[in-house]
């Protein structure tokens, strides 16, 4: 299989090295295997022949089967259009040309039958249709009779005739040379449990599909395979960590017990009671763990890391914090100093802009074992950071750190590797946090703590503006802070700063009496950390800002965060920003601005963001909306890389697939028996740094 699927792309019959070159360039199809797995992302329905009297305005695409009245062309020279009439037994129907008039022209016989293909569309009371695909009905055998695959192409591709025809032609060349070639990669016992179709059955039907229910199986088997071999990587990883990497015992639970019993500030809410025992769990195992804690904003996740640490303090080790930014990092370390105090525990913060004399004490404190706690940023992962016994990393927003960072961090202690706790205000949903985070324990904190009032969110147009303006006054004079936050896009830098500015200066000239501060990315660091501080002390009352607001960032009194152009964020930024308020006890408000001229997916956004403040919820809606590349950013080292899956949609395949794998390597960990032979071999041909094994090699 690999020999043939490994062939150039340019021998295949009607390419050549020119079209080879271009398909390579615009679409990265090199070989057999990378044409075969160019899966069409939608099919037209050519099983069906309307007639024309049946043609109506709400059908998308219609094919009809009629000869050709008359011919003609017809308009001034500029603004000349071809026409022709087509009828059957039941009426008649205007085709219309604007382009390549004279090419169409040379094709079209009158009174010849033909096979036409296109979308219909209502003009003076009369039904044509603009540009349709037009074939002879004695040469229609392949175009008709099935579900007409759709393949992307670019415009440099249509430019030389590669378009979605030409490589339906491809595929069903290279398909009729792939007969015996394409080999089994699912054992019989897999296809059999889980009703999916051989893989050669499923090529075929991803191609060219007899009907709907052929293509349902032909998706269904190449999106379980996809996401087994996913999955099966993952917990391979996780499975080899478990067996090489071994950790430190922490099952004193004294210091714990302490605290809880004598110092603890408020009810633990159940869901971080649940996290807690399965963080235990872990570290009394024996294993190294390495457990990702995700949990809504405010939701209680530093409490649940300090209770983390108490353990791993009881068995006489160290814990080290990390934060993406000298205010987050600053905020962590005053939030647990606060803890540290009645237990008498050593704690210290270490940044970048922490004073030599300072950073010599702490850096002799954490060598002897004396300094028992250490908060900081990337600091902590210069080589002078030296730990006794780091028994714990907990990092903190992790996704703000690269691999390479967070890997320098847990070689600190050569004796044993340390535990890991890593921590994300980001709620993912479910799907993504299983193929993201796959070869980790993800515990949630689905649960906010009693009594926090629901931060209250509401739509406004730009025309409530005096609204909005007498809104901020009144939470102003009840001596609350409010955020005003504009979008700013890199290809519209200038433009969106200028909006930025002009909004500053309308709030100035709105609030004369009140202290306004703006910051944004252009600013440099010092201006930028002054002006949150000035915010964080209430000197400034209202914060004009882009979305460099930080993440965590702790101002109890901001009680308003109004959000302009909302329509230009996503759903996760937009609850992120929500986030920033409802940190304290009052109420607290989220007023998103938006103009009235609004697409479909921007109403669906802004409904989703008034109807629910869970996290959760609308981490599914965002990845329904948006697709998971573009929800996480970036696609983090082709984890994200699917062919055919779509992890809004797939969930239930998802997780069939990812049982099947933890089953599979439950009874054969190694896949050594004579029946896992193929997955071995899929996984050996696939090669270890190929992340989706399913790939045809």
């Amino acid at each position: 299989m690999s020999a043939f699927f490994e062939t150039r792309i340019e021998f295949l019959k009607g390419v050549g090295p020119s079209r080879a070159a271009l398909l390579n360039k615009e679409l990265n199809i090199v070989t057999f295997g990378d044409l075969i797995q160019h899966y069409p992302f939608r099919y037209e329905d050519r099983t069906r022949f309307y007639r024309i009297a049946d043609i109506r305005e709400d059908l998308p695409y219609i094919q009809l089967k009629g000869t050709i009245r008359h011919i003609e062309v017809t308009g001034p020279a500029r603004r000349k259009r071809l026409m022709a009439w087509l009828t059957d037994d039941s009426g008649e129907v205007e085709l219309i040309w604007f382009q390549g008039i004279q090419w169409i022209a040379r094709k079209l016989v009158k009174g010849a039958e033909y096979v036409v293909f296109g979308k219909p569309s209502l003009f003076n009371r009369r039904f044509s249709l603009a540009h349709p695909e037009l074939t002879p009905a004695g040469q229609a055998g392949q175009e008709t009779g099935h579900l007409q695959p759709i393949y992307s192409t670019t415009e440099k591709l249509k430019m030389r005739y590669i378009d979605s025809r030409y490589i339906s032609r491809l595929q069903r060349e290279l398909l009729n040379g792939a007969r015996g070639q394409i080999r089994e990669t699912l054992p019989v016992a897999l296809l059999r449990q889980y009703g999916l179709c051989a893989k050669e059955h499923a090529l075929r039907g991803i191609h060219f599909p007899a009907d709907a229910r052929d293509l349902q199986q032909a998706q269904y088997r190449l999106k379980f395979e996809e996401l087994f071999y996913v999955q099966l990587r993952l917990l391979k990883l996780k499975i080899t960590r478990i067996e090489k990497f071994k950790g430190k015992v922490f099952d004193n639970t004294a210091l714990l017990t302490s605290f809880y019993q004598d110092h603890l500030p408020f009810d633990l809410t159940g869901a971080q009671k649940r996290v807690v025992r399965e963080i235990f769990a872990d570290l009394k195992s024996g294993r190294q763990m390495n457990r990702l804690v995700q949990g809504d904003v405010g939701s209680g996740k530093t409490m649940v890391a300090f209770l983390a640490m108490l353990l791993v303090l009881g068995g006489d080790a160290q814990v080290a914090m990390m934060a993406p930014t000298e205010i987050l990092a600053q905020q962590h370390y005053t939030g647990l100093e606060e803890y540290c105090r009645p237990l008498a525990l050593r704690i210290a913060l270490l940044r970048g802009s922490t004073k030599k004399a300072e950073r010599k004490l702490i850096l002799s404190g954490l060598l002897d074992g004396n300094l028992q706690i250490l908060v900081g940023t990337h600091a902590l992962i210069e080589e002078s950071v030296q730990f006794a016994n780091l028994g714990l990393a907990v990092v903190d927003e992790q996704h703000r750190f690269g691999v390479a960072q967070r890997a320098r961090l847990w070689r600190k202690n050569q004796a044993v590797y340390p535990h890991i706790l890593v921590m994300t205000a980001t709620p993912i949903p479910r799907t993504l946090a299983l193929t993201l985070y796959g070869d980790l324990d993800v515990s949630v904190i689905d649960e906010m703590p009693a009594g926090r009032k629901a931060i209250q969110t509401v739509h406004k147009y730009d025309s409530d503006r005096l609204w909005l303006f007498g809104f901020i006054r009144s939470q102003v004079q009840a001596r609350r802070q409010v955020y005003v936050v504009y979008p700013l896009i890199e290809e519209s830098e200038k433009l969106d700063l200028k909006h930025l500015t002009d909004g500053y200066e309308a709030i100035c000239r709105a609030f004369p009496e009140i202290h306004v501060g703006i910051l944004h990315g252009r600013m440099k660091a010092e201006a930028k950390e002054l002006e949150m501080k000035r915010f964080l002390r209430n000197e400034t009352r209202i914060m004009v800002s882009t979305t460099v607001i930080e993440v965590g960032v702790n101002v109890t009194n901001a009680t308003v965060m109004v959000i302009e152009n909302a329509e230009r964020f996503g759903l996760a930024q937009l609850h992120q920003l929500r986030g920033r308020v409802g940190r304290g006890a009052e109420q607290s408000y989220c007023i998103l601005v938006t103009g009235h001229e609004l697409t479909r997916e921007s109403r669906q956004r802004i409904r989703t963001m008034c109807a629910t403040g869970n996290g959760f919820e609308i981490a599914e809606a965002d990845l329904k909306l948006r697709g998971p590349g573009d929800l996480m950013g970036t696609q983090q080292s082709g984890v994200l890389d699917l062919l055919i899956a779509d992890l809004g949609q797939d969930g239930k395949i998802l997780e069939l697939a990812r049982g099947a794998a933890g089953e599979l390597l439950e009874r054969d960990p190694e896949l050594d028996l004579s029946e896992h032979a193929m997955i071995r071999q899929q996984v050996r041909s696939a090669g270890a740094n190929q992340f989706n094994w399913s790939r045809i090699s």
